[in-house]
């Protein structure tokens, strides 16, 4: 499988929404990959994660995030969702999950109907090693500033205002992914 083909079915090449998210998926594929190679123990799928992070968001053109050239109707937490719809109409059930999975730090269905999302009420949080880490290195990037990588502090002071468990999880992943 190649994730620019299925890229290509939904984007044009003509427009800025697929060059920002080429380059943001490109730089959270490349940055999950160089975190996988240094943890063969761990024993990752490599092919399955570069295909997966480079398809993670590939919903974002059916939300509202004109600043990103996303026109769509839905708000940008649905992205998630409707790029896993997307995959499991392709066939790719199990990238659908890297999809639907990836958002904030992953969704609890208890902060769903606590925080009344409008997303499907179902658990939305990473379960293997592939979509955790996926979700871990997406956490580096931002689709407005795409040549920049965020620094670990950075990124647990953004993850504050979500609460407590967001950043526990963050914390948990920096030990188990970078050593930190």
């Amino acid at each position: 499988m190649n994730p620019l083909d299925i890229i290509n079915k939904y984007y044009s090449p003509e427009r800025e929404v697929y060059h920002i998210l080429v380059d943001h998926s490109r730089s959270v594929t490349n940055k999950a990959l160089e975190i996988a190679r240094n943890h063969p123990e761990m024993k990752l799928d490599l092919p399955f994660i570069e295909e997966a992070a480079m398809l993670h968001d590939i919903g974002i053109f059916l939300c509202d995030a004109p600043e990103i050239d996303c026109h769509g109707e839905h708000p940008y937490i649905c992205h998630g969702y409707l790029g896993a719809d997307l995959m499991r109409k392709e066939g790719y059930p199990r990238h659908a999950l890297v999809c639907e999975r990836h958002t904030g730090m992953g969704l609890s269905l208890a902060i769903i109907i606590e925080r009344n999302l409008p997303i499907p009420h179902r658990d939305m949080q990473p379960v293997s090693m592939e979509e955790q880490l996926i979700c871990f290195a997406d956490k580096f990037f931002s689709k407005t500033k795409l040549d920049k990588e965020k620094p670990v502090d950075k990124i647990r002071q953004s993850l504050e205002k979500y609460g407590e468990e967001g950043v526990l999880r963050f914390d948990g992943w920096c030990k188990l992914f970078l050593g930190k």
